[in-house]
């Protein structure tokens, strides 16, 4: 009688402890890059436009062009991954990463800028969407710590940059401030590229065995020759995914969260600078508003993963969100730290729809195509935000008419989000 084959899943375990280390380094240095050319821009908008010749208008334009690449190049993420693989799609993401952030910083002109933005952030885009399935697909018994780590990092660049920006600036200029971040994306690109191919190689080795084993073998699901067959297959590799009601409401959960988060990003410097604050001030605030975001990162994935509706923690946010856009209205300057530490709280629904992604799918393949539709269209509906209260401030003369589009999304987001935290999982039994 033949004894049933018992494939490995794909993961360090596989090829020892330094293929573990190898993953974790590259995680981390991705990580802690998502989102440093975002806040580490935003304080230096003045400066650059000064020289590059541009003005306030085209400031919610780049928060814009953020959001909308996030959207374009997250989405075609994960169809990306399944004919390349997860590494060599995160491998091709880091290399546009660190390109686009070299040619920003050495940008002549405002339409140079705009199209190196475009290419940094077309990488960060599918990164952002690539890092949840490959902590699933290689940590599936460590998910809470990896998934805490990597948010925790990522909180972690966000809330650095914005304090280095304005100093390394005055001391060396604008373009190493901008373009200094390539150091580290440059080194992402490198783990990821050994990573790349070594998960080659034990693909290479598992086809070889699955084609000599005895065809009276059982092979389990998701072994690594099965990741080998799915990631050619072109198809939806979960049937009825887009008609469900958890996608549509993960889809419309993070892209209000990420709308209000890049709203905040973009303009609340300018909106305490409006006040009477002075820039410095803007970009410290802007760093505190990123600071607790790493607090959530830690806290808010183990809440989410062990409550069976995390529903809760939804209401908290929107509430704090609704308390910290008030505080800004009526009195910014007189409790702007208050306000902006309630901002901060308030959008660890970031944080929780990630950490969702992985809890409410059962495969890499289900987390990767629930991550690049919530991201990709997620971000779509967010590239509208910095823009349109842009256009409001305009319109209005003032920022009433930005809070009243700012309070509606938060409606949008405490429905989606009750709809999101009822449990269930994607891929149907």
């Amino acid at each position: 009688m033949t004894r049933t084959q018992t494939a490995q899943p794909i993961g360090p375990s596989t090829s020892g402890g330094r293929s573990a280390v190898l993953l974790i380094s590259a995680i981390v240095l991705t990580a802690f890059n998502l989102r440093t050319a975002v806040t580490g821009f935003s304080p230096l908008l003045d400066t650059i436009g000064a020289e590059l010749s541009f003005g306030p208008s085209l400031f919610g334009a780049f928060g814009t062009i953020v959001t909308a690449s996030f959207a374009v190049f997250g989405f075609a993420a994960a169809a990306i991954a399944r004919r390349f693989g997860l590494e060599w799609t995160l491998v091709i993401a880091t290399a546009a990463t660190t390109v686009g952030v070299v040619l920003r910083a050495a940008s002549p002109s405002a339409t140079a800028l705009i199209l190196s933005t475009v290419v940094a952030f077309a990488g960060v885009g599918m990164t952002n969407v690539l890092i949840v399935p490959i902590v699933k697909q290689y940590f599936a018994s460590r998910l809470k710590s990896i998934t805490s780590l990597y948010l925790s990092l990522l909180q972690l660049g966000q809330f650095t940059a914005p304090l280095l920006a304005v100093p390394v600036a005055m001391a060396a200029g604008w373009r190493v401030a901008v373009g200094m971040w390539a150091v580290l994306t440059a080194l992402a690109f490198a783990l990821w590229f050994v990573a790349a191919l070594a998960a080659s190689r034990r693909r290479t080795r598992a086809s070889a065995a699955a084609l000599g084993a005895s065809t009276e073998a059982v092979a389990p699901a998701h072994t690594v020759a099965d990741a080998v067959a799915a990631r050619n297959d072109t198809r939806s590799p979960v049937p009825g995914a887009w008609r469900s009601r958890l996608l549509w409401s993960m889809v419309l959960m993070f892209g209000m969260t990420a709308l209000n988060t890049y709203a905040i990003i973009t303009w609340l410097p300018t909106i305490l600078v409006d006040a009477g604050a002075d820039p410095a001030l803007g970009g410290a605030l802007l760093a505190l508003f990123s600071v607790f975001g790493l607090g959530a990162a830690f806290v808010v994935p183990p809440l989410a993963v062990g409550m069976r509706n995390p529903v809760v923690i939804v209401i908290v946010c929107v509430a704090l969100l609704a308390v910290g856009y008030t505080g800004l209205l009526i009195a910014p300057l007189d409790g702007a730290v208050i306000w902006v530490i309630a901002l901060g709280l308030g959008v660890s629904t970031f944080p929780m729809c990630l950490t969702l992604v992985n809890v409410r799918t059962k495969t890499p393949a289900g987390s990767s195509l629930l991550s690049g539709a919530m991201q990709g269209i997620g971000y779509g509906l967010a590239c509208v935000g910095p823009l349109l209260i842009g256009v409001l401030h305009d319109l209005g003369g003032g920022w009433g008419g930005s809070y009243v589009f700012l309070y509606v999304t938060l409606g949008v987001l405490l429905v989606s989000g009750i709809v999101a935290c009822r449990p269930g999982q994607l891929e149907r039994s």
